[in-house]
């Protein structure tokens, strides 16, 4: 499944996934033995190859001629793609999407390969052994396009209110792969027409900009989600050619002192972090367990998903837009160390991250922030250069939404004046001791009186404990599921009530696997802390969650 929507009438769209493809180890005992397995998926997940870290070729064929597109969503976590054994893409992200173009290829039926590669190795250095799993496969849709020599890349609306009306910025790139007659773009949204007429395009990327304004549309908010569709048109001698569908919701953003308003209003985070994880599909969800993720998040009162620790699958995106589900989302890196960030393809391998994940889900209305860099060396000079870099990035991408990132440096962190929104990781109760009122009051103090956070909005953006699903205990003990209840309510109660905090996501929504390298401190080989299990089972904690979240 690549949308939850159609996205082109003219142009010609096939999904490649969504059946068997033929799959071959490259290492271990079983390299060259063929298979036949769903896609998208995960390896780990097929017979025999939980444990395997190595290489393994995806192939299937397809027909095809012309100038072809092949857009994968997502291989994890390196990937080679080759076309009739030819190497069209490399790409070095298991959660962004990219595309390889071939020109002019002879009809007929042709072979696509995919080598996945989730091994760890310095020359990929967002993916180390970490606390959550390093999947391989084929883990997001594969999809065909059959493109002419000018095609619509993407179309960007960035909404702004302003005198009772609405006013859209369009921003549209149109690719042209080699010198053609002009070209008519026309953009069009609800009931209004942006055209651009007799466009001689240039080689490569062509950004074509203008706004609408609309004065009868409904705004996007989490009460109601509306939605509308921008669609684009690209005509040469008054003949349709090609086509990109998209959809967005009138919104918009902003910080004011301490407050994050959408649409003029104060927002109050009640949230959870979510990994793209499952015994049966990995990292590979499909469509109904997704739904059925944001159905038992609905249900616990929660109004927010933070995409810890990568860009999410757009479909997932998509859910949370027709929702109502605010999502923090963020790019690649989780507690990464000094030496880690100093990888000489860190930077340039983070900044791929954020250029990817802007351009493919600006649209989304309900990404109301963007964050980079959870736990890494924010309390570092080195590091502190990576973060404002990585910021200056984002805002050059979009200017909409605020940023922010995630601190667990108590009391050391040097970037606070550097984000929009100040964000911490804290696990009183869990890690230490201390009372959480006291905890917080001494950290969000420390904030506002020794470091340039001082005045903004502020986020608790982890906190909770762990349990381990059917361990019961009458004495709490730690791992107990009732353990796990009386520290999350104590939390809770802290954070919510506290008056200059802009709101929580509760670490996290389900028990996921962790690398097997990062075992030691988590039993089973997860990460426990789920307010339900990996099987989506509630522990005794999820009717507390519940009851704060609706109080």
């Amino acid at each position: 499944m690549v949308r939850t929507f159609t996205t082109h009438h003219i142009r010609r769209q096939e999904e490649l996934t969504g059946k068997l493809w033929h799959f071959t180890p490259l290492q271990g005992e079983l390299a060259g033995r063929d298979y036949r397995v769903p896609t998208p998926s995960c390896w780990e997940t097929y017979p025999d190859f939980g444990q395997y870290r190595g290489e393994g070729r995806y192939t299937t064929e397809f027909e095809g001629e012309g100038n072809l597109r092949i857009v994968c969503k997502g291989v994890s976590h390196t990937a080679t793609v080759l076309l009739d054994g030819r190497c069209i893409a490399e790409h070095c992200n298991a959660y962004t999407a990219f595309s390889a173009l071939v020109r002019d290829v002879s009809p007929g039926v042709h072979k696509l390969e995919i080598i996945a590669d989730n091994r760890f190795s310095e020359k990929s250095a967002l993916h180390v052994p970490n606390d959550y799993m390093s999947y391989g496969g084929v883990s997001r849709a594969v999809v065909r396009e059959q493109i002419e020599n000018s095609f619509i890349e993407y179309i960007h609306v960035t909404p702004c209110l302003a005198e009772g009306c609405w006013h859209a910025r369009v921003e549209t790139a149109v690719q042209n792969l080699a010198e053609t007659d002009p070209v008519d773009l026309h953009i069009r949204i609800a009931d209004q027409t942006l055209i651009f007429s007799g466009q001689t395009l240039s080689p490569g990327r062509n950004l074509l900009t203008g706004e609408l304004t609309l004065c009868n549309v409904a705004p996007w908010s989490p009460g109601t989600p509306a939605l509308y569709d921008v669609i684009g048109k690209l005509y040469k001698n008054g003949q349709p050619f090609d086509d990109l569908i998209d959809r967005f919701g009138f919104r918009e953003v902003r910080v004011e002192g301490k407050q994050i308003l959408l649409n003029g209003s104060p927002l109050h985070i009640k949230g959870l972090c979510r990994h793209e994880d499952h015994p049966q599909f990995g990292c590979a969800l499909p469509f109904a367990a997704m739904a059925a993720d944001l159905a038992l998040i609905r249900h616990m009162g929660a109004n927010s998903v933070r995409t810890a620790h990568y860009p999410n699958d757009e479909v997932f995106l998509d859910l949370c837009d027709e929702q109502g589900i605010l999502v923090w989302e963020e790019n690649h890196a989780r507690g990464l160390t000094l030496e880690q960030m100093q990888n000489p393809h860190f930077e340039s391998q983070a900044e791929q991250v954020i250029r990817e994940m802007i351009e493919l889900h600006y649209n989304h209305p309900s990404v109301y922030i963007w964050g980079i860099l959870n736990e890494c060396a924010s309390e570092s000079e080195y590091g502190r250069e990576c973060y404002r870099q990585q910021f200056d990035l984002l805002r050059s991408l979009d200017v909409s939404r605020p940023c922010s990132f995630a601190s667990c440096k108590f009391k050391s962190d040097i970037c606070f004046d550097l984000p929009d929104v100040v964000s911490y990781n804290i696990y009183p109760l869990w890690y230490h001791d201390t009372p959480p009122a006291e905890y917080l009051d001494d950290l969000y103090n420390w904030v506002q009186n020794e470091t340039g956070g001082a005045g903004k909005p502020f986020l608790i953006t982890e906190i909770g404990a762990g349990g381990i699903y059917g361990c019961r205990s009458s004495y709490a003990t730690k791992w107990s599921e009732e353990s796990q209840a009386r520290i999350l309510q104590k939390q809770l109660e802290a954070v919510l009530s506290y008056p200059d905090c802009a709101g929580v996501y509760i670490w996290q929504f389900c028990d996921i696997r962790i690398s097997e390298e990062c075992w030691f401190g988590r039993p089973r080989t997860m990460n426990n802390k789920g307010i339900v299990d990996e099987y989506r089972r509630p522990k005794l904690c999820y009717e507390v969650v519940k009851r704060m979240f609706e109080s």
